[in-house]
């Protein structure tokens, strides 16, 4: 009888599962009908059709030619962004289920229900990670944050898959955690797809994985590359080369997308100087920290993760900030940090913090925001963020490293 109870709850459970996505699938769908844009997905969109029913490479001209014509109705013109394929052919494996869909409206609708599920799981697996424990309430309004602060909305609209890579980032850090190493190597393999948001954090898991021997996680992080690179070879021999070129290029119909990108615009005369000494000085800093975290706890080495994620955005790679997503789970330690050290009074400033970057960021968007093809951000949004985050990692670094001392600081304190 209580096996039949059971069963009956977890079939109504999952038929209201159903009815809800459906029902956020047509509210994606009445907003992609009325919104054209996209265009993050339509690249890919396009690119996996062109090979799955076509048999053309991504990478080639015919391609760009039909993305151009779907976004301007023409082809691009010099100084307009061209549009091009340059995920390394590989990410095909996560665009196959939607290219499948020949209406591009459905497409994204759909595709827009898997990066807002992505979201949600992204937050509280951030949480999770951080041994943060709020509440419900504080719970839902990060949830919340997560999905309508800029950096969680934009790259929604635009259809990013960087919410996908942050999602398979803190999904393996926590399968790290609970030693579940092939999983975890499974996982950052396929943040791949996006190469400069996964090459510094994947350089420093590899470090930390050869310092601390874990074999396994390595085994299955560049085994699975190997397997995606060789399949990817079958279908296109030279896909590497034509790849490259794409990336190359991409640069150069970019906006700015460096510190000394950047400032080179802002400052003519001095700003490539500055963005060099930067990344001098950020690399610099990521071998010390790396080298110090090779026998760090749990908190200490998810705070050079942390730190290694926030760094890389300037670190001289091309990146914009429209994948600062990739930040989340920073404010997730950084918020369980302050939550654990300053208590009642934590709360209050991890809610200011969650306002003013909610409201502040969207703020300054609409302010600097130009109009083209689709609203182009400012490059004033390559900083706010991450300067922040630095800051902030920095401030609680000894709590984060030195977990025993503010246990014992919580228990002098009566906690």
């Amino acid at each position: 009888m209580r096996s039949q109870r059971e069963l009956r709850n977890w079939l109504v459970a999952a038929l209201g599962l159903v009815i809800f996505l459906v029902a956020l699938t047509y509210a994606n769908h009445y907003y992609a009908v009325r919104s054209p844009g996209g265009n993050d997905f339509l690249v890919h969109w396009m690119g996996t059709r062109a090979l799955v029913v076509d048999g053309i490479s991504p990478y080639s001209d015919e391609v760009a030619g039909r993305i151009q014509t779907m976004v301007y109705g023409r082809l691009a013109q010099a100084g307009e962004h061209q549009l091009r394929v340059a995920y390394p052919l590989y990410s095909v494996s996560l665009f196959l289920p939607f290219a499948l869909i020949s209406d591009f409206a459905l497409a994204r609708a759909i595709w827009m229900t898997v990066l807002e599920l992505a979201l949600v799981g992204l937050a509280i697996f951030s949480m999770r990670l951080a041994d943060w424990r709020p509440g419900l309430g504080m719970s839902t309004a990060f949830i919340l944050f997560a999905i309508f602060w800029y950096h969680g909305l934009r790259p929604l609209i635009n259809g990013n898959a960087v919410i996908l890579v942050a999602f398979f980032a803190v999904a393996g850090l926590n399968a790290i955690r609970g030693r579940a190493e092939e999983l975890a190597g499974v996982l950052f393999a396929f943040m791949t797809i996006k190469p400069q948001i996964a090459l510094v954090f994947l350089i420093y898991i590899t470090f930390w994985g050869i310092s601390n021997q874990r074999w396994r996680l390595l085994g299955w992080l560049f085994g699975t590359v190997a397997v995606l690179t060789f399949v990817s070879t079958l279908l296109i021999p030279d896909w590497l080369i034509q790849n490259l070129r794409e990336v190359v290029l991409y640069p150069k119909y970019n906006p700015p997308g460096t510190p000394a990108a950047i400032f080179t615009e802002w400052l003519p005369a001095t700003g490539q100087k500055i963005g060099m000494g930067l990344t001098v000085i950020f690399c610099i800093l990521l071998l010390v920290e790396w080298f110090l975290s090779r026998r760090y706890e749990f908190r200490g080495f998810m705070w050079v993760c942390c730190l290694t994620l926030t760094v890389s955005q300037w670190i001289g790679i091309q990146t914009d900030p429209g994948n600062f997503i990739i930040l989340l789970p920073v404010l997730a330690l950084l918020f369980s940090i302050i939550d654990e050290r300053y208590r009642h009074y934590g709360k209050y400033f991890i809610g200011f913090l969650m306002l003013a970057l909610g409201i502040g960021l969207w703020w300054l968007f609409l302010g600097t925001v130009t109009y083209d093809y689709q609203p182009i951000q400012s490059s004033v949004m390559f900083f706010p963020l991450v300067g922040l985050c630095l800051l902030l990692l920095f401030w609680v670094r000894w709590w984060a490293i030195h977990p025993t001392e503010l246990w014992f600081d919580q228990i002098s304190r009566g906690g």
